[in-house]
């Protein structure tokens, strides 16, 4: 009899005692204080917190659901109200050179006060400098300036006047200056009257009039000296009552702001271009006056240069700053330069810079999502140009990319002191790592979340606090005891692993969600565990649609499945199929054929290309165990098939390799295996079975199928590798199978006892003669293989017998009448075949014999 025994119901599925938990519900318990299970990736988060140095930024992997985003979250919080507040940052006009704005960063709050300050200082002076201009000592001492030219203008002019009448001239006054006239009479002198003079009086004329006119250029050059003078004199009259104006206002911001540096500068900056361009303030708009509303639109330009762009505002911020950018593209992490439309054409100016989600943490901390940031063009290259060169520049896309060459602001970078933590899988960081080589350089911290955490007595009860705590925050009924129990048994099924607990509490919240559900809609108070079960089980109904409908066509017959009986190259193996969150076992008849030849084990799916590698080389390693096993002394004369039936996909994985070394050695014997029983396992070149997955799904899968094809019969089972044992959280109802002895899980180690389990037979094992007991299991695949190696021994010889007779066949001489030619005669032509014969059909469908495939 087989040596394995099946096991109990104890070891096929965890059972949490409600009576280890001291209270009545979660009512009664406190919450949750922090993160459980992820005592690695918490000590990391907190030196990645804590080390201030270059380079140290954090990247948080491991599978989603496990509470990273919630332990990043309270981490970076509680750290965050202990640092400094990080200050503002704003954006000035650079009056030195408009196209590169001028930053500059403030204590926080100060840079709201900046901004409102010189706004209503601008205000002001919008107000009291057209003031100034139209006061009454403003208008004397302009319209002395004007009366004083105008009389010297008028001085000069009779002095000009008197010089020219002595000569019996005129002055005309024209546009552009002056024109020169001879008088006759007191009247300008007529073309006719010219006419009428000598040649002598006329060139006189000419003479005294280019005279004349040298003293008339004279006289202009001094009127426009004078005409600029009395510009000077308007333009210092101007600039004095200008300075006098805005003095006051700018220097009560120089006293407000004096501990700034930067501020200072700009504001005396500020002064002397408000001073420079005062004219632009000397327009008051009216009702109705089109022109002065004209003129004042045309000023706007100029006043928004004395405006401050608050770039980035920390005055309601408590600590520093924490940014959480959800869609980590270019623009959203560097800022961008917007621009207005006026008039058909697109304006910007400093005002218009906007920020990035650098911009908003720098001084505090910026978390993102790894495939999120990736899945950005050019996003991932700004972070790390951002954090290489510790300065972040806001600049367009398409400039980056150098696809651009108009002239495009270019604000002043701004140095960047952040934190950035990235969140992903682990496969994310591990390419990133291998790929980028400035990735390690940049995240020096790997804070890895785990998806499990051991089942120990503290665990437990942290899982209790946990459901408390949900229960608190949702506002849902309080779970018994006895439902807490059922939650943790389904946590460690979910990692399947009777010793770990799920730390995945995503999936534990919906649980727990669906569970009061159910017990408001059962009416319950409390949360029992039948309404766990019944939150479980609704939600397995939602999903296997497709596994029902597989299991039909199993009952059906039109998926070949035999659960009863015994039949020799044949057995039930066990696959999972995965649809999205769904995962689901079923059997697989898997068989197998032998003949003679020397071809080896020929893997069918792997010749028609559905094989993956490691299931062809678990094919190989088969191979290698049975020659390893029958072949010291006798080589393989074997040609074997192993084919998986009414697989119409992909087969990939090694867990079927138990299944196909069983099935290929009772095809060798004849031996029949036992059609209720299926197997899972992989195995070595020793024969020793290995662990596999899905270890679960393919018991309740084959359980399913028995079910479904006329009940259990109480010899039905599956053999699985001890390995496996400790990863078996079967169903309850699969469980109290078990209990009752109505279905039965065997654990092997060895081939030899997986063999005895479907066979019924010892396996035997060598005697002190190197050979095994001939009515044993290895016995009988000697015997036949041994069968099998002279058969193909015996059809070598016969084929070589037929093929030396053909040989000295031909090699006899013709009979009489035939003589060799002479050496200087031609050959004979043989009759040759028709080059194109008609095809015989009969004949190309014909067998060949052995020797006809042989070169």
């Amino acid at each position: 009899m087989p040596s394995v025994q099946p096991l109990t119901a104890e070891q096929v599925r965890p059972y949490c005692d409600p009576a280890q938990f001291a209270f009545a519900s979660t009512a009664d318990i406190p919450d949750l204080p922090g993160i459980v299970g992820q005592h690695r990736a918490l000590r990391a988060l907190q030196f990645g917190m804590s080390m201030s140095a270059n380079g140290y930024n954090i990247f948080v992997q491991g599978p989603a659901g496990t509470g990273k985003s919630t332990a990043v979250r309270q981490f970076i919080q509680a750290d965050a109200v202990k640092l400094p507040p990080a200050d503002d940052w704003i954006y000035v006009y650079n009056f030195q050179d408009p196209g590169h704005p001028n930053a500059m960063h403030v204590p926080p709050g100060r840079g709201r006060a900046l901004h409102a300050d010189l706004a209503a200082t601008i205000r002001q002076l919008q107000q009291t400098i057209p003031a100034a201009f139209e006061g009454d000592d403003y208008v004397k001492h302009r319209e002395k300036i004007i009366e004083d030219l105008k009389a010297d203008h008028e001085k000069l002019f009779g002095q000009l006047t008197e010089q020219v009448e002595k000569f019996s001239f005129s002055l005309i006054r024209l546009p552009g200056g002056f024109m020169l006239t001879p008088v006759v009479g007191g009247k300008p002198i007529t073309d006719a009257q010219f006419e009428q003079l000598t040649e002598d009086q006329k060139d006189k004329l000419r003479k005294l009039r280019e005279k004349l006119q040298e003293q008339v250029d004279k006289t202009i050059i001094a009127m426009r000296q004078r005409e600029q003078q009395a510009r000077s004199e308007m333009a210092k009259l101007d600039e004095g009552v200008a300075r006098f104006t805005i003095t006051h206002p700018v220097n009560e911001l120089l006293s407000k702001y004096e501990e700034l540096p930067e501020v200072i500068d700009y504001l005396k900056a500020l002064a002397e271009d408000l001073v420079t361009n005062v004219e632009a303030f000397k327009t008051t708009s009216k009702d109705g006056d089109l022109a002065a509303a004209m003129q004042v639109a045309g000023t706007e330009s100029i006043m928004r240069r004395y405006g401050v762009n608050l770039f980035v505002d920390n005055s309601d911020i408590q600590g520093a700053p924490v940014v959480y950018e959800s869609n980590p593209n270019f623009a959203n992490l560097v800022g961008r330069v917007e621009h207005q439309a006026v008039m058909g054409a697109l304006i910007t100016d400093f005002t218009m810079v906007r920020p990035g989600a650098l911009h908003r943490a720098n001084g505090g901390y910026l978390v993102l999502e790894a495939m999120s940031l990736l899945e950005r063009p050019q996003a991932w290259d700004a972070l790390k140009r951002a954090l290489k060169e510790r300065v972040v520049r806001v600049e367009e896309y398409a400039q980056s990319l150098g696809l651009i060459s108009t002239a495009v602001l270019e604000p002043e970078p701004i140095p960047l002191n952040i934190k950035v933590v990235l969140s992903g899988a682990s496969y994310l960081y591990y390419l990133l790592q291998n790929y980028d080589e400035d990735f390690d350089e940049l995240f020096k911290i790997q804070a890895d979340f785990d998806d499990r955490m051991t089942r120990d007595p503290e665990h437990i009860q942290e899982y209790a606090q946990f459901i408390a705590m949900m229960c608190r925050q949702q506002n849902l009924s309080p779970f018994t005891p006895a439902a807490v129990a059922c939650v943790v048994d389904h946590s460690s099924r979910l990692v399947a692993d009777q010793h770990y607990l799920s730390t995945r509490f995503r999936d534990i919240s919906d649980l727990i969600t669906e569970s009061a559900y159910w017990a408001r809609s059962n009416g319950n108070e409390l949360v029992t565990d039948g309404d766990v079960r019944q939150a479980i089980a609704e939600k397995r109904l939602r999903g296997n649609r497709l596994e029902e409908r597989l299991r039909d066509e199993i009952a059906r017959g039109t998926m070949l499945i035999s659960v009863k009986g015994e039949r020799a190259g044949q057995v039930n193996g066990l696959s999972v199929l995965s649809l999205g969150n769904v995962e689901f076992g079923t059997p697989t008849r898997i068989t197998a054929r032998t003949f003679l030849g020397r071809g080896g084990v020929v893997d069918i799916e792997r010749e028609a290309r559905l094989a993956g590698p490691i299931a062809t080389k678990a094919v190989m390693i088969l191979t290698a165990f049975l020659s390893g096993r029958y072949a010291q002394t006798t080589p393989l004369s074997l040609h074997a098939t192993l084919v998986f039936e009414q697989s119409y996909g992909g087969v990939e994985g090694d867990s079927a390799s138990l299944a196909e070394l069983c099935v290929l050695i009772s095809a060798i014997t004849g031996l029949p295996l036992r059609q209720e029983l299926a197997m899972t396992g992989s195995i070595n070149q020793h024969g020793d079975v290995q662990a596999i997955g899905g270890i679960n799904e393919k018991t309740e899968g084959f359980y399913d199928t028995c079910v479904a094809l006329g009940g259990l019969t109480g010899t039905q089972g599956v053999i699985l590798p001890r390995a496996n044992v400790a990863h078996l959280v079967l169903r309850e109802d699969v469980a109290q199978a078990v209990a009752e002895g109505r279905w039965h899980l065997y654990p092997v180690e060895t081939v030899d006892q997986a063999l005895e389990l479907l066979m019924g037979l010892p396996a035997g094992e060598l005697d002190d003669q190197g050979a095994y007991p001939p009515d044993s299991i290895n016995g009988r695949v000697v015997a036949a293989l041994e069968e099998m190696h002279d058969r193909w021994q015996a059809a070598q010889s016969s084929d070589e017998e037929e093929e030396e007779e053909e040989e000295e066949a031909a090699a006899k001489p013709e009979e009489a009448g035939d003589e060799s030619p002479a050496p200087d005669d031609e050959p004979p032509v043989p009759d040759l075949p028709d080059p194109d014969p008609e095809p015989d059909e009969a004949a190309s469908h014909a067998p060949r014999s052995r020797a006809s495939r042989r070169p």
